[in-house]
């Protein structure tokens, strides 16, 4: 029982193979997708792949690279989409001053757009952070003061301080195919000491697809090698690691249990 918490089928759509990627997925044991939504103008797209798909959900959001362009000075389009029964979740979001291809005030200014619309929603926040630590735990402290949300950092590579101050406020950190990658060994020393109720997988693909597949291109079915990395960092079997995540999953995107899946 596999959950790939963030991948974006929508780009693996432009394949034209998304059927198959699909299968492929549930063949490995995949039992739950979160397709993430990067830019408004492109969610209808996003939600309509949830639509068709029992085992597929999708978020609502602007990517930190996106901001510029789409980046939201409030919450109105975020609720307004957050309302349908497929999103689960707002994001992803945060700050990325790795690329700077959105200047930093305005990739702030949308982080906070979205943390009140978790807030006011009730849906859990998906966060992207990438050179950008201090930033990213002061704007969430700041928003915790503004009253309670959840969330997620994903494809979390940061170090030990940002997943201690992600933890404190009660997020969840998701690991990715990077955990794999053989010069990964800070990550890896971080996930160790991660508790393993907080952790979530994903692939992100179609980026990042872990060892033995990378250099291709990524796609749910792989976050089965994530997974066993995983287990073999906190030392559990491969079977509780994917329960376990997955019912982490499950209970940070309440909305899906809710609907029964």
């Amino acid at each position: 029982m596999l959950f790939d918490s963030h991948c974006h089928l929508d780009y693996l759509a432009r394949d034209g193979d998304l059927e198959d990627v699909i299968a492929r997925a549930r063949a490995a044991g995949v039992t739950t997708m979160i397709t993430i939504c990067t830019k408004l103008s492109e969610f209808d797209v996003v939600r309509t792949i949830a639509e068709g798909h029992a085992d597929i959900y999708c978020s609502v959001g602007v990517h930190p690279h996106e901001a510029e362009v789409e980046g939201q000075d409030d919450t109105r389009r975020l609720v307004a989409h957050a309302g349908h029964p497929k999103v689960v979740g707002i994001g992803e979001t945060g700050l990325d001053y790795y690329y700077e291809h959105a200047p930093r005030q305005r990739q702030q200014d949308s982080f906070r757009a979205h943390i009140s619309a978790a807030r006011e929603t009730g849906l859990p926040l998906i966060v992207h952070s990438r050179d950008a630590d201090d930033d990213t735990a002061d704007i969430l402290r700041e928003g915790r003061g503004q009253g309670p949300y959840s969330g997620v950092i994903h494809c979390f590579t940061a170090g030990p301080e940002l997943a201690r101050a992600a933890l404190d406020l009660g997020l969840y950190i998701s690991i990715s195919g990077i955990v794999t990658f053989r010069k990964a060994e800070a990550l890896r020393a971080v996930v160790r000491d991660i508790p393993l109720d907080r952790l979530l997988i994903e692939t992100d693909a179609p980026y990042l697809a872990p060892e033995p597949k990378r250099g291709k291109r990524n796609e749910p079915a792989f976050v089965a090698h994530t997974a066993a990395a995983v287990a073999k960092i906190k030392e559990v079997s491969v079977n509780e690691l994917a329960e376990t995540t997955a019912d982490n999953a499950r209970r940070l995107f309440s909305k899906i249990g809710a609907q029964g899946a």
